[in-house]
């Protein structure tokens, strides 16, 4: 009998466990996806064209044989399965708190005549799977890195177009197809779906792999991967990637990045509330500032205006491109929770909305261990002198520069005192009393 493959964060085809589980049902294959209005409408415009993009790569991959559909999907896939009488319906294992209430309800939708068959996930050990000898989760991430390297993964999955018989859309009824795939009017700086991902790739393997334990924090060299984004959106699995990288420095060091990305998945699954509430509840009682004058700030810091170069090119970065390097990442959060005293919550939704590679867990836990509250997080008494992190990690000011054009023609950037140029800000606060003031609330919450 007939599957249905309901493609969700695996835009691909390549090392597709879910695709080889369809295929083995020795039947015809619909391949779908079902554009869900919820989605659509929390997602930032640059995501929609991530995912408009890599649909249409994926459409192309399977010359034309995906039927997209927009609506509920606990409506949608029913239909679906009815219009080419599915016995089954075959996905990768999502374990957002969005993604498994959603399963759950279309489950039950099918009822108990269509098997539901989840094969594989977005990682490369699933949430779940690497836990304490008691069975409890982690919370620090060094003993689970170290588990989880214990534990292991399996090989890319041999999976391909060829691998399945696929049923044309043009021969469904019964399901309202989209028609032409939508586009978001957003213009990506670099090119979304599976077959970008993996030539991107091999050229960072090629050209960048070596050097990236060193270089990585420097977010003046072309020395990360950009791989972000096509792992959020599965136009490549990590496994491809673990296979290419070797026990060498650099590799080894972006193994440790893909096992964060589990760690944070895991915290997710495990702890769905710290999408948006302290992990650590101890700093649900950390004073906040709000009002008029802290939106001012606020709106100062997303338009890169705080006349701290590195954080406004970071800022700026993030508002004209969808993308901010990690290092940055981290100075640019830092400045928001512990210079400026606002609330985390605040950034991170700004960045959900603005960024390309926008995942919930990564970028949630990320700005927890920012702001303290989170899983591993850093501590308290860490607070990032933006200028001190803007000499260290972007020394000739390149990266300033690009993104600051009121400063191209400074000699040092990252010492304004008396080459300030007119058209750019004084610093919005001061950061040695800021400083200080992070650590009397934080010490106030300690106790």
């Amino acid at each position: 009998m007939p599957s249905v493959l309901w493609f969700r964060r695996d835009l691909r085809l390549a090392d597709l466990p879910a695709l080889l589980a369809a295929a083995d049902e020795d039947g015809d294959v619909l391949a779908c996806y079902v554009l869900d209005p919820r989605l659509e409408a929390s997602a930032g415009a640059r995501r929609l064209q991530y995912l408009y993009d890599a649909l249409r790569d994926l459409r192309d991959g399977l010359d034309g044989r995906l039927l997209v559909t927009r609506g509920d999907p606990r409506t949608r896939i029913p239909e679906v399965v009815r219009s080419v009488g599915a016995a089954s319906v075959h996905v990768s294992e999502d374990f957002t708190p969005f993604g498994m209430r959603r399963d759950e309800q279309v489950r039950d939708a099918l009822g108990d005549g269509v098997e539901w068959v989840a094969t594989g996930s977005p990682y490369l050990v699933s949430p779940g799977r690497v836990t304490k000898s008691d069975g409890t989760p982690y919370k620090v991430f060094t003993p689970f890195f170290d588990a989880w390297r214990r534990h292991g993964w399996r090989s890319p999955a041999e999976s391909g177009r060829d691998s399945a018989r696929w049923i044309d859309p043009a021969d469904v009824s019964g399901v309202a197809s989209v028609g032409d795939i939508p586009d978001a009017g957003e213009t990506l700086d670099l090119p979304a779906g599976e077959q970008a991902a993996r030539t991107q790739w091999r050229e960072f393997v090629e050209d960048g792999l070596a050097g990236y334990a060193d270089d990585r924090n420097r977010p003046d060299l072309a020395a990360t991967s950009r791989m972000s984004a096509h792992l959020k959106f599965g136009a490549i699995h990590p496994r491809t990637l673990a296979v290419d990288l070797g026990r060498g420095k650099g590799g080894q060091a972006y193994l440790r990045e893909l096992a964060f990305r589990d760690f944070y998945a895991s915290a997710v699954t495990h702890w769905p509330r710290s999408t948006w509430w302290n992990f650590n509840t101890a700093f649900d009682a950390i004073e906040l500032d709000d009002g008029p004058d802290a939106q001012a700030a606020f709106e100062a810091w997303k338009a890169g205006r705080t006349g701290y170069p590195i954080v406004d090119a970071g800022m700026r970065q993030l508002r004209e491109s969808g993308f901010v390097h990690n290092r940055v990442r981290m100075i640019v959060a830092s400045f928001l929770v512990k210079d400026l005293h606002l609330p985390w919550q605040w950034g991170a939704r700004w960045f959900l909305d603005q960024l390309v590679d926008g995942d919930m867990a990564n970028n949630q836990h990320g700005w927890q261990w920012a702001a303290g509250s989170g899983t591993d997080a850093a501590p308290y008494f860490r607070v990032f002198n933006p200028t001190t992190q803007g000499k260290k990690f972007d020394p000739s000011g390149v990266y300033v520069k690009r993104w600051v054009p009121e400063l191209a023609d400074v000699a040092d950037v990252h010492n304004l005192d008396a080459d300030r140029p007119k058209d750019y800000p004084q610093p919005i606060v001061d950061h040695g009393q800021e400083r200080e003031e992070a650590l009397r609330r934080y010490n106030a919450i300690r106790g």
